[in-house]
């Protein structure tokens, strides 16, 4: 980047996104605070500024508009996190000022929210204002920006029709690191004893947080079926929902099958699960890219994934993985079945993802094509 870089973070982010940026130039976070969460997933590894603002949303958006009119310069970087109040900030902002800002969409914010429809969650309930208030500032946002950097093709159509009528670019950032994310060198068993997990059984991993939109539920039901046809199967999940989903567990009947803690470290712990698991699975009713099974493919550990959003671009059926339609059960029952017992043709499927993920998804080469767009301008 040909300056310092300005780091809008709305709703949280990776650490890996904001290690990644530190790493090639000098970047300044803007974090709105997440009452009972954390502004960034762990502490980075460099030294970054951060700033934590409100936690209303109004309010960050206030501190955004005002930090970037005073501090930012003609040869800085601006990238805002989604389409959000805090994008709006940034994009007014940079009428102004003129310093080019990017608007990085790693999720489509009004398709998960609209799953809280059908599926609310005591704390993420469903009110019709809000999904208008977020559809209107998709709309706007899409009239202010400048530069849309998203992480599939999938969100790149969800922009368009919002209306953009900038530059939409897919950079699929933070990426994949394939040297912490690799084959086990040891046996399978090895890797479970070096991690506490559990000998023998079939161990299935799904990590992603318990909300409406990754619909743990069905993945429940699907083992409960599994073990309702006698097999031996286990569910690992690492979450900062954990206990969650732990009571979801009890209400399908397979508590005493499900290992649930909190989420383990993204770079030391995290790879050494997917080389334990004989399987991941991604459950989602909506989704923007999905870095889990990719984490998993760069292991060569098969996946099994809904037919959904950018899902669909990566886990193809019958060459990188399996996939189901979304909220089916039965459907995620018999994928799974076929991917523990079929393991000549899991093993084909995962190397094959692997080196997809090694083309398209490396940290290394994501981070470079970020760099480079943010460079141009």
């Amino acid at each position: 980047m040909s300056g310092p870089g300005w780091l809008v973070v709305e709703s949280g982010t990776d650490v890996r996104l904001v290690d990644g940026l530190a790493e090639r130039t000098d970047v300044t976070v803007l974090a709105r605070r997440i009452a009972g969460g954390v502004e960034i997933s762990r502490p980075p590894n460099h030294a970054v500024p951060v700033t934590v603002g409100p936690v209303s949303r109004a309010g960050f958006a206030r501190l955004v508009w005002r930090r970037l009119r005073r501090e930012s310069r003609p040869d800085d970087r601006v990238l805002v996190q989604n389409y959000g109040p805090a994008a709006l900030a940034a994009n007014l902002a940079a009428r102004s000022t003129g310093v080019p800002t990017f608007m990085l969409v790693c999720s489509p914010t009004e398709r998960y929210y609209a799953c809280r429809r059908a599926h609310p969650l005591p704390d993420k309930p469903f009110h019709a204002r809000e999904l208008m208030g977020l559809k209107a500032l998709a709309w706007v946002n899409a009239r202010l920006g400048r530069h849309y950097i998203v992480l599939s093709e999938h969100l790149a159509g969800v922009v368009r029709a919002h209306g953009a009528r900038c530059p939409v670019s897919v950079v699929p950032v933070y990426g994949v690191d394939g040297d912490r994310f690799r084959p086990a060198a040891a046996p399978r068993a090895e890797c479970r004893w070096a991690r506490g997990l559990p000998p023998a059984g079939d161990l299935v991993f799904f990590s992603s947080r318990i909300a409406p939109e990754k619909d743990g539920e069905t993945l429940l039901a699907a083992v409960r079926e599994l073990r309702g046809q006698g097999r031996d199967v286990w569910l690992l999940h690492r979450s900062g929902g954990f206990r969650a989903l732990r009571s979801y567990a009890e209400r399908y009947g397979v508590a005493d099958r499900v290992i649930a803690t909190d989420a383990a470290h993204p770079l030391t712990e995290l790879p050494g699960d997917y080389q334990a698991a004989d399987l991941c699975v991604q459950a989602s009713r909506e989704e923007g890219l999905g870095f889990s099974p990719l984490e998993a493919l760069a292991g060569e550990t098969p996946v099994v994934a809904t037919a959904v959003g950018g899902l669909a671009e990566t886990i193809v059926d019958g060459e990188t993985g399996w996939s189901y339609p979304v909220g089916d059960a039965a459907a995620l029952a018999r994928a799974i079945a076929q991917a523990l017992s079929r393991r000549d043709e899991a093993v084909r499927r995962a190397r094959a993802g692997r080196r997809m993920v090694l083309q398209r998804f490396e940290r290394r080469l994501v981070f470079d094509r970020l760099l480079a767009l943010l460079e141009a301008g």
